[in-house]
């Protein structure tokens, strides 16, 4: 089920019920498209989102909303199948790149591309942009917990 442009799969309640993450901690609001070797999720910065400060977006909810769009990208595969989501865990992150931070009602697009996915292990490339320039990239694997 993939959508183009900007009419998304699912909102904010929705993707919420989707991750392990709850409120505050959510760093994705918005699904835009899903394929099984791709997702596009979109985030945008309120004042009251906890990796907010000194009028940015910091590093480290960029690091925090490029994992949990991986979460989603999980998260929406067991809901198309009627099953229960296991809890992922970060195993490494690889390649990380942060070029630009966002500010105050920003929204920040990341395509998760699975590179390989093997026995509860996925590697997947991100790419977060911000009015479709790339100002973020890396490379994160994930374990399923059994």
């Amino acid at each position: 089920m993939t959508m183009a442009g900007n009419n998304p799969i699912a909102t904010k309640d929705f993707v919420e019920i989707l991750i392990p993450q709850k409120f505050p901690f959510v760093m994705v609001d918005t699904l835009y498209s899903y394929s099984e070797t791709e997702l596009v999720s979109g985030f945008t910065i309120e004042k009251d989102t906890i990796f907010f400060a000194n009028d940015f977006f910091i590093e480290s909810g960029i690091v925090e909303h490029m994992a949990q769009s991986v979460a989603l990208h999980t998260g929406y595969q067991f809901y198309l199948k009627k099953q229960q989501a296991p809890t992922g865990y970060i195993g490494s992150i690889n390649k990380l790149q942060i070029n630009q931070l966002p500010k105050l009602h920003d929204e920040i697009k990341t395509t998760v591309t699975i590179l390989q996915e093997f026995g509860g292990i996925t590697l997947v490339d991100i790419v977060t942009k911000l009015n479709n320039v790339e100002i973020a990239y890396g490379q994160m694997k994930t374990v399923l917990a059994k």
